[in-house]
């Protein structure tokens, strides 16, 4: 294990920073895994994550494993900034995990930083998760009832590494096994968990992958010539020339070595996918249960300019989000698509801080309008979601300046009035704009002429999928798997509950 001192590159502090007023909904990781002997897996797995990035940009790890012993390497940062060639030349194995992270769990530091690692006296294991757990609270309790160290192997290293998050205390539990074997004790452990998770985990000889009994976050198994592959969205497997086999199924683990891929049910399926995966959170390359979220997202363009006409000269998109929908209003409109905004294309790599007082300059770090196509037009500009309000605020007087005679708001999901406990970090409850406005009045708040929001069953309709077998629990408060009380919720729980006690969980990670 791996955590080198400062770097270029590598500051964990990456888009969402360029202006924390401006943060919008964050998605909890991306995972991937690969067995595959006689392939390179540590390069297979690099540009799984690449192709993943989008679901996390704070930390990156790969774990490989040679079947005599496991490497893991991690630290803050991109992929690209992470990893190099001789890094990756030095993970050498027939099997390997990969994880690109967003803290929804836990700080955003190296100890939380993914894969989790922990050695055993029979055998070491390192585990990669997407989603969240809501009974980590419980979770802990059964780690700290657990027997103690003596049946662990004793690095003699260097202090226990600590983290604070969901993902360790799994770890800890899959890797107590002392008189059955990790693939039993998997079965043991799984039906304990509350909330989302896509796991990916490995022992020295051996690839697991399994999805939480309402699927709310994907999880895709593939095939290559020589191995297999499982990873959170296709786009991932169409990246290292993999195929796709199926989706693995709500409430399933499958089990991958040498003797071939093995299924297991360790419960009843309960179908409840995340509707916010084709909003916004999947690439939109992917396709979800059958359905593309490309055709989703342009459907729900065209249900929006359904809903809420206008007569106007250009559609725009906020890139990138925003481009299918509007290409959708667009097309059922008639009324001409065009770009009004440029993106930076390298926002999301390492930047310095602007101060407050270069924010009040107006210094633009995302995006910038064309105003040659955008002065005296009518112009309906198409994103995905309103959080705060901030970033949709800038825009439009971002088009005012560049000359728009009208600027009409168009938003591809209902409003957000409720926070997500299974993997997406939106702001809380009070930041949320549309808790406390009507759409009238968010639309005056954020300098807007008009704004549409699309219905909830407009944006179901969209994705093809029935209502009964998705999430919409950030439009609707309705959630699928039952919450805590208030207090037994919340990122930071393990590191107050840590603090309160003076006493972390033990997550070991190899020196």
């Amino acid at each position: 294990m791996s955590s080198r001192g400062p770097r270029p590159g590598g500051d964990g502090r990456l888009t969402a920073a360029l202006d924390p007023h401006e943060q919008g909904p964050q998605d909890a990781c991306g995972v991937f895994g690969v067995w595959a002997p006689g392939e390179d897996v540590a390069k297979l797995t690099y540009f799984g994550l690449y192709a993943l990035q989008h679901r996390g940009q704070e930390s990156a790890g790969i774990a490989v494993s040679n079947g005599r012993q496991i490497l893991v390497y991690k630290d803050m940062g991109l992929v690209s900034q992470v990893f190099d060639e001789t890094t990756l030349a030095s993970l050498q194995g027939h099997l390997a995990i990969g994880h690109t992270r967003y803290s929804t769990t836990g700080a955003s530091t190296w100890q939380n930083a993914q894969p989790t690692f922990r050695p055993t006296a029979d055998g070491s294991i390192a585990l990669a998760h997407n989603g969240n757990l809501i009974n980590t609270h419980e979770l802990r309790e059964l780690v700290e009832a657990l027997p103690g160290p003596d049946d662990e192997l004793d690095l003699r290293a260097r202090p226990v590494e600590t983290s604070t998050n969901d993902t360790g205390l799994v770890t800890a539990l899959l890797a107590h096994h002392p008189d059955t074997s990790l693939e039993q004790r998997a079965l043991e452990v799984l039906p304990l968990l509350k909330g989302a998770f896509c796991f990916v985990w490995m022992n020295e000889d051996t690839l697991y992958a399994a999805r939480d009994p309402q699927g709310i976050r994907p999880l895709v198994l593939g095939r290559l010539e020589r191995g297999w592959v499982v990873a959170s969205e296709d786009a991932a497997l169409a990246t290292i020339g993999a195929s796709v086999v199926r989706e693995i199924e709500p409430g399933e683990m499958v089990v991958i070595d040498e003797n071939g891929l093995r299924s297991h049910k360790f419960a009843e399926p309960e179908r409840k996918g995340c509707v916010f995966e084709y909003v916004y959170l999947a690439r939109p390359d992917a396709t979800i249960n059958g359905r593309s979220v490309h055709e989703s997202r342009v459907e729900m363009g065209r249900q929006l300019a359904r809903e809420y006409p206008v007569e106007a000269d250009l559609v725009i998109p906020v890139p990138e989000s925003g481009t299918p929908a509007a290409a959708g209003y667009a097309e059922e409109s008639g009324i001409p698509f065009g770009q009004g905004f440029v993106k930076n294309a390298y926002v999301g790599r390492t930047f310095i801080q602007p101060s407050q007082t270069l924010r009040q300059l107006g210094i633009r770090l995302k995006l910038n309008a064309l105003d040659h196509m955008i002065r005296g037009k009518r112009v309906v500009v198409v994103d995905d979601s309103i959080v705060r309000g901030n970033t949709q605020r800038a825009q439009v007087r971002m088009l005012r300046e560049a000359g728009a005679a009208e600027v009409h708001v168009r938003i591809s999901s209902p409003p957000v009035t409720w926070p997500c406990f299974y993997g997406i970090d939106f702001a809380t409850r009070a930041e949320l704009i549309a808790n406390g406005l009507s759409p009238e009045e968010i639309a005056a708040s954020i300098g807007a002429d008009s704004l549409g929001y699309i219905s909830l069953g407009g944006m179901v309709d969209a994705t093809d999928q029935p209502i009964s077998q998705l999430c919409t629990a950030c439009f609707t408060g309705e959630y699928p798997v039952e919450l805590p009380d208030e207090s037994l919720l919340g990122k930071h729980l393990l590191e107050a509950s840590m603090s309160a006690t003076d006493k972390a969980l033990p997550v070991l990670n190899n020196p």
